[in-house]
């Protein structure tokens, strides 16, 4: 099976790695990768103490910080990452695994 690559114009050619998962446990929430990632691909969750994944909206209270015992991110929008890896590049703990697609 062949993965999806691109000829760059010094004729080298790049295999995109678009995000696959983030390891939540590495993860401290730090948000540089959300910082660096201008795709909306990625989002801040709070993990409550029961170990669930609770999304943090715009219009959460500011007293809600408070039910969480971490926060921590968390793939949103899969299908506008563009392979670049920025977000595993400028992650302090390596939480990040990309993956090739397949042509």
């Amino acid at each position: 099976m062949s993965e999806f690559s691109v000829t760059l114009p010094s004729g080298k050619v790049w295999v995109p790695k678009f995000v696959g998962e983030i390891d939540q446990d590495k993860c401290i929430g730090c948000g540089r990768c959300y910082k660096v990632c201008g795709r909306e691909v990625l989002e801040m969750v709070g993990v409550n103490e029961d170990g669930e994944m609770v999304r943090i909206g715009a219009d959460a209270d500011e007293d809600d910080d408070d039910e969480y015992d971490k926060k921590v991110m968390s793939i949103a929008n899969v299908d506008n990452c563009i392979g670049c890896e920025s977000c595993a590049k400028i992650c302090p703990k390596q939480c990040y695994t990309h993956v090739p697609v397949a042509a």
